[in-house]
């Protein structure tokens, strides 16, 4: 890591330096006291536990104290400072390393909690920077920039072209295209005019508006979406709920053994009373739960670096294994299952002209615009032909002349004689889903234009391979209008479509699904998606084109935006599933055998520590298995 950013790292993850730190005196401890520096080791390893155990015991101490509860943070400390007590008190000093081992295990688990906690945060702050500071109001005729936070209800806003909505108003003067792909995913710009809502965060086209606030701005859609990723964030899955519960239940059981062990065995079997403290520490250590923590993380972490490999980013070492139950799949469709770019899909030539002709009319005049539609013209044509005389006609089309003749491209109003026939084309292009621009020169019609969001190459390929895994729904959840979703789920072969949704539908959406098939993912790319990514049991997001609220929401991003890694994501999560498992029942039945060794007096000290760290290296050696593809 670079010099510079050193201090900014140690500020932003100091449970990372912590971590880092006591790993560092452990392993110079223990080297210490292996070339006979007893003293010199005797003072390291006490700040190896200092360092690495401090927000354990705190956690544990607060809870003890405030709660009334035991959890595994105390029972770690107690278990640590049991195997170093019982070192010094037999001279036998690699016990006191034992105990930093154990310490320096949950602050490396404790790290990798609260990387994962800043992402709320990070999410929040991206939705933040969608929205001006400032708006530009009307008093008296005159402009006049005042804070967001000041606008109240009927204030009359300018909002001038390519500027952003500063919040959600009316339109009373003008007409524009707006870009509300940001808000509702709708992959084309949509025209506004007076009397129509837009939303804050949604970008302004050519035309200037002047808007009407009719709502607080606290109360915009954008600001919705706000507290939605907020709350769908912080609310605590009944799987996290079950683990604490297990692991509050778990402390309480040993540390009431771990009493009744060192004051119960003289009075019941004669022991000494030396036998009884040794015996009761010995619970401790091999009781100690680092070979069930070690079911767990190694093996998390190892299908994090597996699917790294495969441009599979996981944020959240649990969603790993939550992506291994999923049932359903949600998928958002413009930039997800398609491009999020028109282009030209079909070109229709009147009789007695080519789709050269049509298409070199077309782009001579698009050439003077940036609308997607006309970008997407221009693209398609090779034309060399230019237009001169070209006039805008807001929500309409362009008009000018080309090679000396009168020509039109846009809607249909303005050709005074449209063709039966090609009004039907229009309205069957239309109704599956495509924009359809008609192209006109000297009154007559030359032909049309289709243009629609291509779906993505792979994706008929991955939804394929998502039902061979047995995923029993796929479904889509859209902002676009209807008919552009049914022509999409169609051709992917997909039966459940949900359209024209606002990023609280969505989400509304997502909870009904998951009350339905309980695990659900959700697969998306944009700000209008971001809540149900928060939501979903798995957010999953595309890297390339994903917003960056939905990268810092979804738990799992794409990073080449390949949807057929979406599969192997989910193998990955089942694999490890199955690993998990594995390694919790080889965990607790050996734990099981060495206390019953213990109670039977067959087990000595080093050998329970042998049997206890041993039995954590066999697991995380199995769960390193998920490091090999699958």
């Amino acid at each position: 890591m670079h010099s510079v950013r050193l201090p900014q790292f140690a500020k932003d993850h100091p449970d990372a330096i912590a971590a880092l730190t006591c790993g560092f005196l452990v392993l110079l401890g223990w080297a210490a006291l292996n070339v006979g520096w007893l003293s010199l080791g005797l003072l390291i390893l006490p700040a190896a536990y200092v360092i690495g155990g401090y927000d354990s015991a705190r956690e544990g101490l607060t809870t003890l104290f405030a709660e009334r509860e035991l959890d595994v943070d105390l029972l770690m400390i107690v278990a640590a400072l049991g195997a170093a007590g019982l070192g010094l008190w037999r001279r036998e000093y690699y016990l006191i390393v034992d105990g930093a081992v154990l310490i320096l295990i949950f602050a490396i688990s404790g790290a990798l909690e609260g990387y994962a906690m800043q992402r709320t945060d990070r999410s929040i702050r991206s939705l933040m920077s969608l929205t001006s500071d400032t708006a530009r109001v009307l008093q008296n005729g005159q402009e006049q920039l005042i804070l967001i936070r000041e606008l109240q209800v009927g204030d009359r806003l300018l909002v001038k072209p390519g500027e952003l909505i500063p919040t959600d108003a009316l339109i009373t003067e003008g007409n524009s295209l707006i870009n509300q792909a940001a808000i509702t995913g709708e992959s084309l710009p949509v025209e506004k005019n007076a009397g129509d809502e837009v939303f804050a965060g949604t970008l302004n086209g050519t035309g200037a508006l002047i808007l009407k606030v009719h709502q607080p701005p606290e109360s915009s859609l954008i600001q919705r979406v706000i507290r939605l990723v907020e709350q769908a964030q912080t609310e605590t899955p009944p799987s996290q709920q079950f683990i604490e519960r297990f692991e509050r239940g778990y402390a309480k059981v040993i540390v009431l053994t771990g009493i009744l062990l060192a004051i119960l065995p003289p009075f019941l079997w004669g022991w000494t009373w030396e036998t009884t403290i040794y015996r009761a520490l010995i619970f401790l250590v091999v009781a100690s739960p680092c070979a069930l923590m070690a079911a767990i993380m190694p093996t998390l972490l190892s299908g994090i670096a597996n699917g790294a490999r495969q441009g599979i980013l996981f944020k959240n070492g649990a969603q790993l294994e939550m992506l291994g139950k999923v049932r359903a799949i949600a998928f958002d469709k413009t930039g997800t299952l398609t491009t999020g770019k028109p282009s030209v899909v079909k070109v229709i030539a009147a009789p007695g002209y080519s789709e050269t002709q049509v298409l070199e009319v077309a782009s001579a005049l698009e050439a003077y615009s940036e609308h997607p539609i006309a970008q997407a013209i221009c693209t398609h044509s090779s034309s060399n032909l230019f237009a001169t005389d070209v006039q805008a006609l807001p929500g309409k089309g362009i008009l000018g002349l080309v090679q000396g003749q009168r020509s039109f491209v846009g809607k249909a109003s303005l050709i005074p004689q449209v063709p039966p026939r090609f009004s039907q084309l229009s309205d069957q292009l239309e109704s599956e889903g495509n924009t359809v621009v008609w192209v006109a020169q000297s009154e007559q019609v030359l032909g049309l234009i289709a243009l629609a969001d291509t779906i993505r190459p792979e994706a008929m390929g991955a939804i394929a391979h998502l039902r061979k895994l047995g995923i029993e729904q796929i479904i889509l959840l859209t902002g676009d209008n209807r008919r552009s979703a049914e022509r999409v789920a169609q051709m992917l072969g997909i039966n459940q479509v949900y359209a024209d949704l606002l990023p609280e539908d969505k989400l509304h959406l997502m909870q009904r699904l998951q009350r339905q098939y309980k695990t659900v993912a959700m697969v998306g790319d944009g700000i209008n998606d971001a809540p149900a990514l928060a939501q979903a049991s798995v957010g999953i997001a595309m890297g390339i084109v994903g917003s960056d609220v939905a990268l810092e929401t979804a738990d799992v991003v794409l990073m080449a935006d390949r949807l057929e890694k979406i599969a192997s994501a989910i193998a990955l999560g089942r694999r490890s599933q199955a690993i998990v498992q594995q390694n919790i029942i080889f965990a607790l039945t050996f734990i099981v055998l060495l206390l019953i060794a213990n109670f039977a007096g067959e087990i000595t000290l080093p050998l329970g520590v042998v049997g206890h760290e041993g039995s954590t290296v066999l697991v995380t050696l199995s769960g390193l298995r998920l490091l090999r593809n699958v």
